[in-house]
């Protein structure tokens, strides 16, 4: 194993220094964006021949979905928003995404066809 040299330890640290505010940078711009618009938009499309549809529930909906609701044809893909501001879904729960848009074609691709099928998350 190569010798560790001051200039290789500082070389690491700022190639994890760049990574890191990379992703900070990131989830602010989503943050900001959302802050904006008072969170998430609200969408409804075709994706991949699936209906998705996304938006904002009173009374907070799902307790780790912040007050959003996503669906494949018409079944609700539980979300979760993290704490850097990413998303995720019961689904694709390893693979964080930015918005629940994202999310919900992200479960769309990993379904490759197969119904989504109503998760009881109590």
């Amino acid at each position: 194993m190569p010798e560790l040299t001051r200039r290789r330890a500082l070389g690491a640290a700022a190639a994890l220094a760049a990574v890191a505010g990379s992703q900070a940078l990131a989830a602010h711009v989503a943050s900001a964006a959302e802050h904006h618009h008072g969170g998430p938009e609200a969408f409804d499309e075709v994706y991949r021949g699936r209906r998705i549809e996304g938006r904002p529930v009173s009374g907070g909906g799902h307790h780790h979905g912040a007050g959003y609701a996503v669906f494949i044809d018409g079944v609700e893909l539980h979300v979760m928003r993290n704490a850097d501001g990413s998303w995720i879904s019961v689904v694709s729960h390893y693979d964080p995404v930015s918005t629940p848009r994202a999310a919900a074609r992200a479960a769309v691709v990993e379904l490759q066809g197969a119904p989504l099928i109503p998760f009881n998350a109590n």
